[in-house]
């Protein structure tokens, strides 16, 4: 039985089995439940599917790759659920990680995903576009450092683990891919109100070649805004910083 590509869902298929066999092993050791995010044609999948974990579940799409992988193995039967992952319940009550290809197209969507269930999430493994990798994956003073570094690195740490080029996909992609593992640090900045506190990281990087002094200056009063650290830029801060500068600002 052979599958379509579809363009729509953002698929290109991994091919190169080094490659597939190195994102695997870049799960850590000890896992009980496993999700992996859009199987597509089981690139990644034949190598988990037999991994000695309590649970294994796959959330995939599109239903024609579904019938294709309960045909090419039948060891899936009662482990797909055809599912979206930005629409998906939570897969398990306990802790558990989460492996994938990620499709370009949603992949940030999907980073939001996993700081919703960031209190059962203790692992990411996913390959995401390289510069997405990049920005999730940046410290302050880079270029690529933003609102989403800042955010995903206040609940997990990040490490940056291969690019993959094009060409081990098909068809290749117009873009070099990277593979990221990101692991639960447990909220070390105690940030209380999640929502309060990424409104004032957009802020600061809503116009981010000027100062913190001109960026925030529609929800600080100049009072505040005359603290020696509000003349640098938001790439400047690091997350420590951004969460020091939110409690003493907002406290």
């Amino acid at each position: 039985m052979q599958y379509t590509l579809k363009k729509e869902l953002g698929q290109h298929f991994l091919h190169d089995e080094n490659v597939c066999q190195k994102i695997v092993e870049g799960l850590g050791p000890n896992i009980k439940n496993l999700v992996e995010v859009g199987p597509g044609g089981g690139a990644i999948t034949k190598y988990l599917m037999n991994m000695p974990f309590e649970n294994y579940l796959c959330i995939e799409l599109d239903k024609e790759k579904i019938d294709y992988l309960h045909k090419t193995y039948p060891a899936l039967q009662g482990k797909i659920s055809h599912d979206d992952f930005l629409d998906a319940a939570l897969p398990f009550p306990n802790h558990f990680s989460i492996i994938g290809n990620f499709p370009y197209n949603i992949s940030t969507q999907i980073i939001f995903k996993v700081l919703d269930w960031k209190d059962h999430v203790d692992e990411v493994v996913g390959m995401f576009q390289k510069e997405v990798a990049e920005r999730i994956a940046s410290k302050h003073g880079s270029k690529s450092y933003g609102i989403m570094s800042v955010i995903v690195q206040c609940f997990y740490d990040i490490e940056y683990l291969f690019d993959v080029p094009a060409s081990c996909f098909t068809p290749p992609p117009k873009v070099t891919s990277g593979v990221i593992r990101l692991t639960r640090n447990n909220n070390p900045y105690q940030i209380k109100d999640e929502k309060k506190f990424k409104t004032f990281v957009k802020a600061a990087f809503n116009q981010r070649r000027k100062t913190l002094r001109n960026s925030l200056k529609s929800i600080l009063t100049a009072d505040k805004l005359q603290d020696e650290i509000f003349a640098k830029r938001a790439e400047q801060l690091s997350v420590q910083q951004f969460v020091d500068l939110y409690n003493s600002t907002f406290a």
